[in-house]
């Protein structure tokens, strides 16, 4: 077993640098797990919003880093795990909540397809400055709202309108700041490994 870093090689993702091991499935399965764990850990810091369904929660801001460190297929195992999992019965949902009626099961789908982009914009360096960590962030939270405001819409009977007002404008700047602290970690995280790819 080599303990020597891969070498970076353009469309790297931040997990693409774990040392080279013979069993690299067994990492990426680890990886996987590790995602859907982070992601469940990170659903329980939880704030209700009055007067919403929806509460502001970590998950959103660990779907997206996970999406980026692990890339495209891994981010998407993840997501996929961890909402599987919790459609199953686990409660690690945001708030303990678990299963299929939860009107707040919108944006968990949309996490599942916001981790998949976001990982494919990571492996063609949409991770590696600011300004682009900036998009690539921006562009993950669109489709979690985009695939989550419609479904908890329909879920509670709401109109769009009430759907947009209850479960968007109260988190634009919770997610400003997530966007924030993601433009600074992973640039930062890439030129401490002085590696840019």
């Amino acid at each position: 077993m080599s303990t020597a870093a891969a070498p970076v090689r353009s469309g790297a993702v931040l997990a693409d640098l774990l040392p080279a091991v013979r069993h690299r499935y067994a990492v990426d399965a680890a990886l996987v797990l590790g995602g859907a764990a982070l992601t469940g850990i990170a659903a329980q810091i939880a704030v209700p919003v009055p007067g919403s369904p929806v509460p502001v929660t970590g998950q959103t801001f660990a779907a997206l880093l996970i999406g980026t460190a692990l890339g495209a297929r891994r981010g998407f195992l993840s997501l996929a795990l961890y909402a599987l999992v919790g459609m199953a019965g686990v409660p690690w949902f945001a708030e303990a909540s678990l299963g299929w009626s939860m009107p707040s099961l919108g944006y968990v789908f949309g996490m599942l397809l916001a981790a998949t982009v976001v990982g494919a914009l990571a492996r063609r360096g949409g991770d590696r400055s600011v300004l682009r960590t900036a998009g690539t962030m921006v562009l993950g939270s669109a489709i979690i709202y985009a695939i989550g405001v419609p479904y908890l819409a329909l879920s509670t009977g709401m109109s769009l309108s009430a759907a947009v007002a209850a479960g968007l404008l109260p988190f634009l700047v919770g997610d400003a700041l997530k966007a924030a602290l993601a433009m600074g970690l992973l640039p930062a995280t890439w030129k401490l490994l002085g590696r840019r790819g």
